[in-house]
């Protein structure tokens, strides 16, 4: 039954934003403090766990709608909260301490329960699930994602042809830029070629990206038109921080990983070597199991109540939360990681 109920613990990050916008003055920063205090903080007593599940327990999860629906549930959360972050801000009289917390905070939800979701539902092959994840994907202005993350992202993973990778001894600042312009790019180029391929027109409703697009646009049009200018722009805000946080995800995910070049010109086939791993339980929770990253690159359909620890695979010496904030300070995570790059690319 556990297996099952610990996902419920996820639901902490939208409920601690929620009651930042709710109660304000002292709980702005609510969201903030639980990630990035008191995750950490926990993840440093609490074991990691590389148990798996196996034999038929297996086959047992994977056919449980209750780990669905815990995903399906987000989607009516994100939108929630950043249609009350938007009326409170319209329709209430906060400082400018008060809305950098809270935005901060649905910045957080935006990247944990937006893009992070939309991640494990853009893998599936149920074109509902697809379209979920794309609806997620809108308050964050990053709709592209998973045309990119799916066909550039896992194909080119841990090789200079990868924005997402982050090579040995670039900073975490530098990454963001080259990542978020690179993916983008690579996206619009993706989304072009399948569409020569399958003979229409860019200019079509048969351009995914086209339609994000607008969609991304008629959300904003909405939150202007019934609070104002300056929610619009609280809650873009709010996306750049979804935006850098999942960036910042995909930075320690694969820091200074590389695929062995082949004399062919090809590299290697992705293995569980080229992620970063992490089996503490808590980001494993919150994050519904990303943390667990190389067997998700090693079989992407794997959904997430079956990824496995792999014995293989690069371990980081801290948690998510932890780990992001060690990277937001270039000079101690690269003495703490680029030996251990070394060691896991021999």
């Amino acid at each position: 039954m556990w297996k099952e109920a610990k996902y419920l613990i996820a639901y902490v990050t939208p409920l601690s934003a929620f009651l930042g916008v709710y109660l304000s003055g002292q709980w702005s920063y609510a969201a903030i403090l639980v990630t990035f205090l008191l995750l950490p903080l926990l993840e440093m007593i609490l074991p990691p766990r590389p148990e798996n599940v196996t034999g038929d327990k297996e086959s047992v999860l994977s056919s449980r709608r209750f780990f669905d629906w815990l995903l399906y549930l987000n989607l009516p959360i994100v939108y929630f909260l950043c249609g009350f972050l938007a009326y409170r801000f319209a329709f209430s009289n906060w400082n400018v301490v008060e809305i950098v917390g809270m935005t901060l905070g649905v910045g957080i939800v935006l990247g944990t329960c937006g893009i992070n979701v939309a991640h494990e539902l853009g893998h599936r092959e149920s074109g509902i699930e697809q379209i979920m994840a794309r609806i997620l994907l809108a308050p964050t202005m990053y709709t592209h994602f998973t045309l990119e993350h799916n066909f550039g992202h896992h194909k080119h993973v841990a090789t200079p042809d990868d924005p997402a990778t982050a090579r040995l001894g670039e900073s975490i600042f530098h990454f963001w830029i080259r990542s978020i312009g690179g993916s983008f790019a690579n996206a619009w180029k993706l989304q072009r070629r399948m569409l020569d391929r399958a003979g229409a027109s860019f200019w079509s409703l048969s351009n995914s990206l086209l339609q994000g697009l607008l969609f991304q646009i008629g959300y904003l049009l909405w939150i202007w038109l019934f609070f104002g200018p300056g929610a619009v722009l609280v809650l873009l805000v709010a996306s750049i921080v979804g935006i850098l946080l999942l960036e910042s995800v995909n930075y320690i995910e694969h820091y200074g990983l590389v695929r062995t070049q082949l004399p062919s010109g090809r590299y290697e086939p992705v293995n569980p070597t080229h992620s970063w791993n992490s089996d503490h339980q808590l980001g494993r929770i919150f994050l519904y199991e990303l943390t667990r990253h190389s067997d998700h690159h090693y079989e992407s359909t794997r959904k997430y109540q079956l990824l496995r620890h792999m014995d293989e695979s690069p371990q980081l010496p801290f948690g998510y939360p932890a780990s992001i904030i060690l990277a937001l300070v270039p000079p101690v995570w690269m003495r703490l990681m680029d030996s251990k790059c070394l060691g896991a690319n021999r």
